[in-house]
């Protein structure tokens, strides 16, 4: 299943740009959203790039009927890469492993210059989700998607936030 969202930060790229290549934002996202017990367990910094890898534990609301599959409280590793391009523009890569749950999750990102406000940034961000459990399955991944587009929903609202107060 493939889940793809645009929202669009009134600011420019740049400051998108740094938000998203601050470890700490990442962190302070998280947190906001309820994640707890959080821990960095590696980052790379550099003028053009991060790479983060993070650990965290994330409750969600789950159906009874998934709860044989999807726990209520679960431990996610998620593995991020942005860069940014000679162009300006800047893009990802993320991995999502919830420890014990068979889905896995992956996908892109991309923030583009809004061609006609220089001052708005293009936020695209594109998730890939399979999940392995025979019969129940279509259901499950159901669940998922609806996880997942909250969480979504919660990243650009804090996003927003974040860059207001930068």
């Amino acid at each position: 299943m493939r889940v793809t969202r645009v929202h669009t930060f009134h600011h420019p790229i740049d400051d998108c740009w740094t938000m998203f290549h601050d470890p700490a934002s990442h962190v302070a996202k998280f947190e906001a959203m309820g994640h707890r017990d959080l821990q960095v367990l590696e980052q790379d910094v550099d003028d053009d790039s991060i790479r983060l890898v993070l650990e965290r534990v994330v409750d969600v609301d789950v159906p009874s009927f998934a709860k044989r599959v999807i726990s209520p409280s679960n431990t996610l590793r998620s593995e991020d890469h942005w860069t940014r391009a000679a162009d300006g523009t800047c893009s990802g890569t993320f991995t999502l492993e919830t420890k014990g749950v068979p889905i896995d999750i992956s996908g892109t990102t991309l923030l583009t210059p809004v061609d006609d406000d220089p001052d708005a940034t293009s936020y695209e961000i594109t998730i890939e989700m399979k999940v392995k459990v025979p019969v129940i399955g279509g259901r499950i991944s159901s669940v998922a998607k609806g996880i997942v587009e909250r969480q979504i929903d919660d990243e650009f609202r804090l996003g927003d936030e974040w860059l207001a107060a930068h």
